[in-house]
């Protein structure tokens, strides 16, 4: 049986009107002239009116000042050309509340083309207003504080492409180029290796690492990035049923170039003041030893004498008073002469009980050269420093290999102020042998003549001349320190535009006491650019 079908024309006319007096939507019909004929359930809901009370009014009664004089002028010329008009329009209920209503005005138009009525539809939007603006207001709060913040931010899609960022981000822009994001992040997942991949694919968050960059203009900048992650789910209307979300990323980024230029200032002063103490320890114990040293040849001579004179006594077999006499006054004063020396042996300092550790020479090198800039740059001399192109890894005493290498760079320095005019040059160079690794440090001084080539590692030893208050334990301490990590210091004979002094340390009495399962990371940029940017001013260079 088919369905009979009734065309609109026969549905029965109450049926139009039980429609409009049951619709949700607020319904009112008013005459060419706004006048309100008709208002259906909702309109009463809204507006407060009951439809006795609101029936033979104008439209105005529902109007409210703070409506633009325009909107109203715009929605007559609208209909009056015989077009619906929507819009918004702040109404006044009967209590006197006001409310945002949405309205959609139509004219009615008869056969002859007269509007003889108007249809308007109107909803309270109010609450829908509401928290669109709170919405936007959030918004822009959440932009300003972003954008404010002395931090870098940016936020990427699920392919790494820059959503939103901050002004901070922006002027990272200007100093690393293109998007700094994607180099951090390269950066970030060739330190974590396998982690940040992990971390990625299951959107977790990454705590702050910091990240060594390299400007266009070959400087260092440090950064400290975090990675945080947030979910969005799918607006589309495919997704009100079936939710789909998007994954977010958030990177912050904080410069701290300047913290850590703050942090290597204050560890090469520590160093400088650890490294003076040791050395002035090192000083004591040199010149009290060398103190004793002196005192007991002339001791050993007047006791050998005092021997003598005994045997010569004894040979006379005769007493003679005077004799007697003298040689036990001498014995006295040798026995008071040695207690002497014991007390002044007694307050030679011991050496120190600093442990072996696990370091990079290339490290201990910069640390030096570090130590130096001011002599270096005051003085003009240009630097060439070649570390190792390998981990140069050995177990040692930090601090003494530090000042052994402050010895020869401070000795090289002097040696370059002592000639006047050519070239001021120290090379500095690291290399690592198959069973040792070997460290020159030139210089275009005066150089060191070959029968002085032993004589200057002896104690006490100085070409400076006394006006100069040099001691002469320079050298000599700097001796002991390889001997006691089994190496030899030494100058080599071959070189003759200037000076080159010769450091071998064996690498397997080190690795022997301590398994390099985990080495001390190898100098690398960061140690040479801080260089750079100490000797390319004042006309010295690396």
């Amino acid at each position: 049986m088919s369905e009979q079908k009734h065309p609109p024309e026969n549905l029965p006319t109450h049926l139009f009107r039980q429609a409009v007096a049951q619709a949700a939507l607020a319904i009112s019909i008013t005459d060419a002239h706004a006048n309100i004929l008709y208002a259906n359930g909702a309109f009463s809901r809204i507006t407060g009116y009951s439809q006795e009370e609101i029936v033979g009014h104008n439209e105005s009664i529902l109007s409210y000042r703070v409506t633009p004089k325009l909107v109203y002028e715009t929605l007559w010329a609208q209909i009056q050309r015989q077009r619906p008009w929507n819009g918004l329009l702040v109404n006044k209920r009967k209590d006197g509340s006001r409310y945002l209503a949405d309205v959609t005005i139509t004219p009615v138009v008869n056969d002859q083309g007269e509007t003889t009525h108007f249809l308007g539809m109107q909803r309270d939007v109010t609450e829908v207003h509401r928290l669109e603006r709170q919405v936007q207001n959030q918004k822009a709060l959440i932009e300003s504080v972003v954008d404010a913040a002395q931090v870098a931010i940016v936020l990427l899609d699920d392919h790494e492409q820059v959503l939103l960022d901050n002004q901070e981000y922006k002027k990272l822009i200007g100093d690393l180029g293109k998007e700094p994001a994607a180099r951090l992040l390269t950066e970030l997942r060739a330190q974590m290796g396998d982690a940040f991949s992990t971390a990625y694919e299951k959107h977790r968050n990454i705590a702050a690492r910091e990240v060594q960059i390299e400007t266009p203009k070959k400087t260092t900048r440090w950064f400290s990035c975090a990675v945080s992650w947030f979910e969005e789910q799918d607006v589309g209307a495919d997704a009100f049923y079936e939710p789909t979300r998007r994954h977010y990323l958030l990177l912050t980024i904080q410069d701290i170039s300047e913290l850590k230029r703050q942090q290597e200032a204050m560890r090469i002063n520590s160093l400088r003041a650890l490294l003076a103490e040791h050395e002035r320890i090192q000083g004591l114990r040199e010149t009290l030893a060398g103190a004793v040293f002196q005192l007991e040849g002339p001791l050993n001579m007047l006791s050998a004498a005092t021997t003598m004179l005994e045997r010569r006594l004894s040979s006379q077999g005769a007493s003679n008073g005077s004799g007697d006499i003298t040689a036990s006054a001498l014995e006295e004063a040798i026995s008071k002469s040695r207690e002497a020396l014991e007390t002044l042996r007694a307050c030679i300092p011991e050496h120190d009980d600093e442990t072996m550790q696990l370091i990079d020479i290339n490290d201990v090198l910069v640390d030096v050269l570090k130590l130096a800039t001011a002599n270096l740059l005051s003085a003009g001399i240009v630097v060439e420093w070649s570390p190792a192109a390998q981990s140069a890894t050995l177990a040692a005493h930090p601090a003494q290999l530090t000042n052994l290498f402050k010895h020869l760079v401070a000795n090289a320095i002097e040696a370059m102020n002592e000639r006047r005019g050519g070239t001021r040059e120290l090379r500095i160079a690291c290399t690592v042998l198959s069973d040792h690794l070997e460290v020159m440090v030139e210089d275009t001084g005066p150089g060191v003549p070959d029968e002085l080539r032993y004589t200057v590692f002896q104690p006490f030893f100085t070409t400076k001349g006394a006006g100069k208050q040099h001691l002469g334990l320079g050298l000599a301490m700097a001796q002991e320190v390889v001997s006691r990590h089994g190496g030899t210091l030494d100058i080599d004979p071959n070189y003759h535009a200037g000076c080159r002094m010769r450091v071998q340390l064996p690498l397997t009495n080190g690795q022997a006491r301590f398994p390099l399962h985990n080495p001390l990371p190898h100098a690398g940029e960061e140690a040479n650019e801080s260089l750079r940017e100490s000797f390319k001013h004042g006309g010295s260079h690396v």
